[in-house]
């Protein structure tokens, strides 16, 4: 997958040089090492391009990065966070660069990972919406999910991400409309945030010559109220960072009303609001939650050209749940022998990727 715990690591890796060249597997790859990926190579080359701490994307990157590699690209050193990632047959990927001294490590975003989201999608529960106390169910599934028979792996598994003030200022713009610039509303769930959101965020950035977008997220509450089920997957906080990180969002209004009213519109000073081709669900009241935008002749739906959708990405988790539970177990049991093998030696305990686009 591609997260905000990716976004992260991405930002930290670009604030260490001038330049970030983010190397992405193929789908052959991450199957081969890990198991079978979420999104596609194209979906995940695309996604990560949006990423605005971004410079250049490399297609089909090899999983073991080499000196040879980095010397193709011109890159001084690599950047990984502080975790371990494993080949398939056990080896740590960065072992060659490491030792060559072209190597830097950032900070894992604690509280995510492509195990915990792919575990909401299979156990339905609302567990990690906000303001939801976590069960007892919840609490027995993040200490089991996809664990190897006795194994004893602190770190794989799922804990709770803890949004800060600090964490919004190093993912936000901090930039203001300027005059000239065409102050654009959307709004929605965007929830795991996938290449469906990215093309229409892209589509709207380019309605104007100096677009300012900002995106409205709906609180999870109201967004269960019109998608149902365990939706949304990622709770408001998780959902914001995702759309901060994105470089054609501007700024991000967080527990935005679900009718986009006079005042929103007269506050942000809205020139021009968008929707995709998705379904307007009703207000409570039955009253259509654009009727403002539209009496003052500001509403724009917009055709993404893209069919993905949150509700596809999990039934293709669910379509695919024995390869994932199978995955989380293999990776755990590669992840203890690793350890196994480093504690024989004295060497300090590393944790285990999921940082795998």
């Amino acid at each position: 997958m591609v997260h905000y715990g990716h976004s992260n690591q991405l930002r930290q890796a670009r604030a260490m040089g001038d330049y970030l060249i983010v190397g992405v597997h193929t789908d052959e790859e991450i199957s081969k090492h890990k198991g079978p990926p979420v999104f596609t190579q194209e979906e995940r080359y695309k996604m990560v391009q949006a990423i605005k701490w971004v410079d250049e994307v490399v297609p089909a990157a090899p999983y073991v990065t080499t000196l040879e590699t980095l010397d193709k690209y011109s890159c001084d050193f690599c950047v990984h966070g502080n975790d371990i990632t494993l080949t398939v047959d056990g080896r740590d990927t960065y072992e060659e660069v490491k030792q060559a001294g072209r190597y830097r490590e950032c900070r894992r975003t604690q509280g995510v990972s492509t195990t915990d989201l792919v575990g909401r999608m299979l156990l339905v529960t609302k567990a990690h919406h906000s303001g939801h106390e976590i069960s007892s169910e919840y609490r027995e599934y993040a200490d089991s999910f996809g664990k190897c028979p006795g194994g004893r792996n602190p770190w794989t598994g799922v804990s709770q991400f803890l949004q800060t003030s600090q964490k919004i200022i190093q993912f936000a713009s901090g930039k203001e409309p300027q005059p000239g610039e065409t102050v654009i509303y959307v709004a929605g769930a965007f929830d795991l945030f996938h290449i469906g959101h990215v093309d229409f965020l892209e589509k709207v950035h380019g309605l104007a010559e100096k677009p300012y977008v900002i995106a409205g997220l709906h609180f999870d509450q109201e967004v269960n109220h019109y998608k149902g089920k365990n939706y949304p997957i990622m709770n408001l906080h998780e959902r914001t960072l995702s759309v901060l990180a994105c470089r054609y969002v501007s700024e991000v209004v967080i527990g935005a009303p679900y009718a986009v009213t006079a005042e929103l519109l007269d506050h942000f000073k809205v020139d021009l609001v968008c929707h995709g081709k998705t379904e307007i669900v009703p207000d409570k009241d039955g009253s259509d939650p654009y009727q403002e935008p539209k009496r003052r002749g500001i509403f724009c739906q917009i055709d993404s050209g893209s069919d993905l959708t949150t509700d596809l990405i999990v039934q293709r988790i669910i379509k695919n749940r024995l390869e994932y539970e199978a995955r989380n177990q293999k990776k755990e049991a590669k992840e203890l022998a690793f350890l196994e093998a480093r504690r024989r030696q004295e060497v300090p305990r590393e944790r285990e990727s999921d940082w795998d686009f």
